[in-house]
């Protein structure tokens, strides 16, 4: 695997996220994510583990879609876990991350809801 730019700040992720995204790279997408993480996506499944996040990847980036950056809300850290989060373009709703600190101080992402769907009732 190539060597990747390193999240050091939690709110990191999300500009390496857009940067590898726009490029193509599911690899380099996927390298932001822990060995174990668990990704909500698509809507209503889960997607878990670096691998399957990365093939996940590879296919929605086959259509090259354009992501634009979107400014952080405020970082909630609680030692070596922090939660990240942004309000998507179209103001509705949110995406959360939790993040977890590595051994060298960088950053990867446990948990990921890029998508909070409503619940039909």
């Amino acid at each position: 695997m190539p060597e990747y730019e390193k999240a050091m700040r939690p709110e990191d992720l999300t500009r390496l996220f857009v940067e590898r995204s726009n490029a193509g790279d599911a690899a380099g997408v996927a390298a932001l994510y822990a060995e174990d993480a668990v990704l909500a996506y698509p809507p209503g499944e889960l997607t878990v583990g670096r691998e399957a996040i990365r093939e996940l990847w590879a296919g929605v980036l086959a259509h090259r879609p354009r992501f634009e950056r979107e400014e952080p809300l405020p970082t909630l850290v609680n030692g070596d876990i922090a939660l990240t989060s942004t309000p998507p373009g179209d103001g509705a709703g949110a995406r959360a991350q939790v993040v977890r600190r590595q051994a060298d101080g960088s950053w990867l992402r446990i948990l990921d809801q890029p998508e909070f769907v409503p619940v039909a009732r």
